[in-house]
């Protein structure tokens, strides 16, 4: 590989990540059948130096045991952001379909089944298992393939990006905070179709003491769980296409910490499932 740092970060997984058997069958577990103010600190876009924002989203259960190298492999390329020219975003996508197996994830949706069954129709795949990463919404593969995260990254961090950024209001009323976004034009991007604009919440330092399920008496490490996720606008590209803004509510839950969540904005093509831009913003309290 061209990236000296990727090729660092990839001999320093393999060292302290169990390693995962080379079949695709033994590393991967298919869906199983179904009977104040507040303060952000804005991150993301082209902030950042040279790096470009790279969206990793991993599919994952509490109630998969191939599932917590996966996580591992996430939540340390979250926290050490290892790729010289990438800014990792991270979604922890729990589904819900392994809700049948003994364990009930706390942290599963079928929102994010749903999701995971748009990439896996797009890109073409096998069908639905965990864990399954998808990187940018253009590569999938096995959630804890060292080697195919790592050259999965550098490789999205390679393509333009449209600019984000995300800006918290300084009152917030009760539950809920107001966030100016503002997407530049995507006529400078690769893709030349429309893109949807969403608006997440991510959570940061969650732990799931397991009970039951094929992780019994496990204590998971989460990374960025995935808590709220909802379109917020849309926007077009080429020559007629312009920037877009909006000020929109993010409500928080009783359950939520705020010091450990994250406001992520993502430009995502249309059709391609292509994200064309992400953002992300941590709340301060």
């Amino acid at each position: 590989m061209k990236n000296a740092l990727l090729l660092l970060f990839l001999g320093t997984f393999l060292l302290a990540t169990p390693r995962a058997s080379s079949p695709r069958a033994k590393t991967a577990q298919a869906a199983p059948a179904q009977t104040g103010a507040a303060q952000g600190t804005p991150e993301g876009g082209m902030a950042q130096g040279d790096r470009k924002p790279v969206v990793v989203e991993l599919f994952t259960s509490e109630g998969c045991s191939s599932c917590p190298p996966a996580d591992a492999l996430l939540k340390k390329v979250e926290t050490e952001q290892p790729i010289r020219d990438a800014e990792v975003i991270v979604l922890e996508e729990h589904v819900d379909y392994w809700n049948q197996g003994g364990w009930f994830d706390p942290y599963s949706s079928p929102e994010w089944t749903q999701r995971q069954q748009e990439y896996v129709s797009k890109l073409k795949g096998q069908g639905a298992y965990t864990p399954q990463m998808v990187v940018d919404g253009q590569r999938e593969f096995v959630g804890n393939s060292i080697r195919d995260a790592g050259t999965a990254i550098h490789e999205a961090a390679q393509r333009a990006k449209a600019e984000i950024t995300i800006t918290p209001e300084a009152s917030v009323q009760g539950d809920t905070q107001h966030f100016d976004v503002k997407v530049a034009k995507l006529a400078d991007t690769e893709s030349k179709e429309d893109a949807d604009i969403w608006l997440a919440i991510t959570e940061d330092g969650l732990v799931g003491d397991v009970k039951a399920g094929e992780n019994a008496g496990k204590s998971l490490q989460h990374a960025a769980i995935l808590r709220s996720f909802h379109k917020i606008g849309g926007v077009s590209s080429g020559k007629e296409s312009s920037p877009f803004e909006a000020n929109p509510e993010v409500k928080f839950k009783s359950n939520w910490k705020k010091e450990n969540l994250r406001v992520v904005v993502l430009v995502q093509g249309h059709k391609s499932l292509r994200i064309l831009g992400a953002a992300s913003a941590r709340l301060a309290g």
